[in-house]
């Protein structure tokens, strides 16, 4: 079968091609309500004071209600796809309580991220964003309907979201100096990230997606997620009055390319995805995130309440 390439989506009427592979994720996901209260706003630059630093993470929060209702609604709609012969009845049992915690997980999110967002409403910033999100949703839809598309973009944003939970976590400086409240919300964020990091990479497989149309979305993404990150940043900061300040270069110089920056820390696990033998699992294990994220979680456990 052959696919045709567009701008900003694919030509595909059929599945991309691949084999159902038996993957299996017995752990339960606990959908967890954060104690944090963002009625009562926060700094206009509440990183420490350094204006790239706020708005960048700013603009990733613009990103997440849109993006998490798509990425909920992907695995829903692929989860049909799952073979259905009773020797596998054991595996859709697993990957389907998977995803109701993945499900509630980004739930959540999507909620909290929207208290978060209409506060930075207030503070005048206007979300592009979420926009230029939709758009492309529509897009997707109209020129590559079938259910794995969908589920292969989504499992390319879920790495890039795994990586910068895991930098969250793992390196102080990224969140040096900021508000206690949003330090506990990103690190809660990032922690629950890593949780489920696999979930829609293991359906997608399960389901019979293919390398090929995995790694072919997944440079799509890289260019996308880039481009709308530093797009939507820029445009904050236009908005904050701080974009031609020098300062704010020099923030912006440092957060990507200083000690444990942003560059540094993700591109090479931002390249291992390309790999035929890629699986989101050997990230957790190799260098710890899914023990970093566990160990935040018992540490802050008095800070949010398990619903299910």
């Amino acid at each position: 079968m052959t696919h045709t390439s567009t701008a900003g989506a694919t030509s595909a009427d059929t599945a991309p091609d691949g084999q159902a592979a038996d993957v299996r994720r017995p752990s339960p996901l606990p959908i967890r309500k954060l104690a944090v209260n963002l009625e009562r706003g926060f700094g206009r630059h509440w990183h420490g004071g350094k204006a790239f630093h706020t708005q960048f993470f700013n603009a990733l929060s613009m990103s997440f209600p849109v993006g998490e209702q798509f990425f909920m609604d992907a695995v829903r709609s692929a989860a049909p796809l799952l073979p259905q012969g009773p020797e596998h009845a054991a595996l859709r049992e697993e990957l389907q309580e998977q995803l109701r915690g993945f499900i509630g997980q980004e739930a959540t999110h999507r909620q909290i991220h929207g208290l978060y967002n209409a506060q930075l409403d207030k503070q005048g910033l206007v979300n592009r964003w979420q926009q230029w999100a939709r758009e492309r949703i529509g897009r997707l839809h109209e020129r590559a309907p079938h259910p794995l598309h969908a589920l292969a973009v989504t499992c390319a944003y879920e790495h890039f979201t795994a990586l910068l939970a895991d930098g969250t976590l793992r390196y102080p400086r990224w969140l040096e100096g900021a508000e206690a409240e949003m330090q506990l919300l990103w690190r809660w964020h990032a922690a629950e990230e890593t949780e489920h990091r696999s979930v829609a990479f293991d359906l997608y497989r399960a389901a019979g997606g293919s390398d090929r149309w995995r790694v072919r979305w997944y440079l799509f993404v890289c260019v996308t997620f880039a481009r709308d990150a530093l797009c939507q940043t820029a445009l904050n900061l236009h908005r904050d009055g701080t974009l031609w300040r020098p300062s704010t270069w020099w923030q912006a110089l440092d957060l990507f390319w200083g000690r444990d920056g942003l560059v540094w820390r993700t591109v090479p696990a931002a390249l291992r995805y390309l790999r035929r033998d890629f699986h989101p699992d050997q990230e957790r294990h190799t260098p710890g995130s899914a023990a970093l994220a566990q160990e935040w979680l018992v540490a802050h456990a008095t800070r949010f309440r398990v619903i299910r």
